[in-house]
């Protein structure tokens, strides 16, 4: 139980920092590649047992959702599912080193993204001019590009799913967060189908329920918390997390 005690912690991180504004795999891959379980197994572990979290955030949010532009938000969930999946499809098909190699930098581009992610939205949306206006087709072009990459990786995706309809659409972050838990949570459930007929994430149940028991409560929690707390907090409490947990990975590999 004392070797379960910190996956249990990272658990509840990553399930109050995906319900708060993402950054959850930063807490969580880190945490069970440390309990022993192969990269490419706890990656596609941490996404099982984050999707009761991702889904408990969206049941607390289920009255506040605003549509994406003119995007039909079926069409959109859809397309986050299907990226899941197929981003799922690379993580297993890929070599194990292609992933071990990879993950320091995606940790690294993730943090880059939690960092300047808004300075970037703002200063394309200065340049531009004039109103942002992606059309419908764009929009899930760029949410099918992000949810693959959802589904291989996982790191801030739904940080960059923000900063996509910041620049595109002009859409406000804070009122596009409850959208976001949402897609995030159709990314994880594509992942989750795959991961759970065609890996090995089911190799260490007790790890799986201890992680998934975690990310559920934190999950729950961290929305009604994230209503409360400060935005800047928030955004300073994940870049740290971020910095720290992508410092420690390339200091390992």
């Amino acid at each position: 139980m004392s070797e379960l005690f910190p996956v249990l912690l990272a658990g509840v991180a990553a399930g109050v920092l995906n319900a708060m504004g993402g950054g959850g795999t930063f807490v969580a891959l880190p945490a069970l590649v440390a309990s022993g379980l192969p990269p490419v197994t706890a990656n596609a572990l941490s996404r099982v047992a984050l999707v009761p979290g991702a889904v408990a955030s969206a049941w607390v949010y289920r009255g506040e959702l605003t549509p994406v532009g003119a995007t039909p938000t079926r069409a959109l969930t859809g397309v986050s599912a299907t990226g899941g999946v197929i981003g799922a499809g690379l993580l297993l098909a890929l070599p194990a080193s292609s992933f071990d190699a990879a993950a320091p930098w995606l940790l690294a581009l993730a943090t880059v993204v939690l960092a300047f992610g808004r300075h970037i939205s703002r200063a394309v949306r200065a340049v531009r001019g004039r109103p942002a206006g992606m059309s419908c087709r764009a929009v899930l072009i760029g949410q099918f590009c992000l949810s693959v990459y959802g589904g291989y990786f996982g790191g801030a995706v739904g940080i960059m799913m923000l900063a996509l309809w910041s620049v595109g659409l002009g859409l406000d972050a804070a009122d596009s967060n409850p959208m976001r838990i949402v897609q995030l949570a159709a990314v994880y459930l594509g992942a989750t189908v795959l991961f759970l007929m065609a890996s090995d994430a089911l190799s260490a149940p007790l790890v799986l329920t201890t992680t998934l028991a975690g990310a559920m409560a934190g999950g729950f929690v961290g929305a009604h918390v994230a209503r409360r707390l400060p935005a800047r907090l928030l955004r300073g409490l994940i870049l740290t997390t971020a910095v720290i947990m992508t410092v420690l990975y390339f200091l390992r590999g």
